[in-house]
């Protein structure tokens, strides 16, 4: 496993954050024809950290982050979001508290430019679920101040008027984000942010949502282990449906069972 990378930053931020839980789980489960995918998991997010969902293949983090964004309904247990129990609502609802997904497979208009992609986003938060794309262009101009500085929160001011389509791979999710960010989330959940990228975009990415964690808080679901290292303040891993172990990167990262676990089913 890789070293952990120290980040007094987000130590700070758990610690100030003390017991302030923004997001639970108890006894969260999902069975799919007898199969249970996740299996009684019991998660605590803390408000202003960034908690990473790790685990080797089949783990269950998959199911567990679409239990937790409402795009699967669980078997039994139950979801909590600031106090409030969300285990039956639906996605746009919870979004609209606050919790906010980013998808690992860029969503993104292709053809537009990265400005109006982020324009379009702000539409969506100013006008509910219409996107309303016939505006005329007087209403949307009024957006572009806004877009412009979203766009350059996340270090794409020089590819503000290039079509997504030309963008590298890591400038697509930093957009993704940017789109994610116009909806105002007071919390983040990131699938994969680091999926298919190169060391460069890896790298970029990584500084944008250190970035992006100031005022907010994260959770995400991560494969690459040296960015898990870096950037979480606490991680779970998931096994077999389950919490194996839970903790900050030096206490799991020399958990038998989890070196176990790594080492027996490969962590893809």
């Amino acid at each position: 496993m890789a070293q952990p990378t120290t980040h007094a930053e987000g130590s700070a931020r758990a610690s100030a954050a003390g017991q302030d839980i923004v997001l639970s789980t108890e006894g969260l489960t999902k069975e799919f024809k007898g199969f249970r995918a996740v299996n009684g998991v019991t998660l605590e997010v803390t408000r202003g950290t960034i908690h990473a969902l790790i685990g080797p293949n089949g783990a269950g983090k998959t199911t567990c982050f679409n239990l937790l964004t409402k795009f699967l309904t669980p078997s039994a247990g139950s979801i909590r979001y600031n106090g409030r129990d969300i285990t039956g609502m639906k996605p746009a609802d919870v979004a609209r508290l606050g919790l906010v997904r980013s998808f690992q497979i860029s969503a993104v208009f292709p053809h537009l430019t990265v400005k109006e992609n982020v324009r379009i986003a702000l539409q969506r938060r100013k006008r509910g679920d219409s996107f309303d794309f016939w505006r005329s262009e007087t209403v949307l101009r009024a957006l572009n101040q806004e877009a412009l500085a979203l766009v350059e929160a996340v270090g794409l001011s020089d590819f503000a008027d290039i079509p997504a389509v030309e963008l590298s791979y890591g400038r697509k999710r930093a957009l993704e984000i940017a789109t994610t960010l116009a909806l105002e989330p007071e919390m983040l959940l990131l699938d994969e942010p680091m999926a298919g990228m190169g060391h460069e975009d890896v790298d970029r990415t990584a500084a944008l949502i250190r970035r992006v964690s100031a005022n907010r808080t994260i959770l995400m679901v991560e494969h690459n282990l040296s960015v898990v290292a870096s950037l979480s303040d606490r991680i779970t891993v998931l096994a077999r449906g389950q919490v194996l172990a839970e903790g900050d990167y030096a206490t799991v990262s020399k958990d038998p069972r989890v070196v176990e676990a790594y080492i027996g089913a490969g962590h893809g």
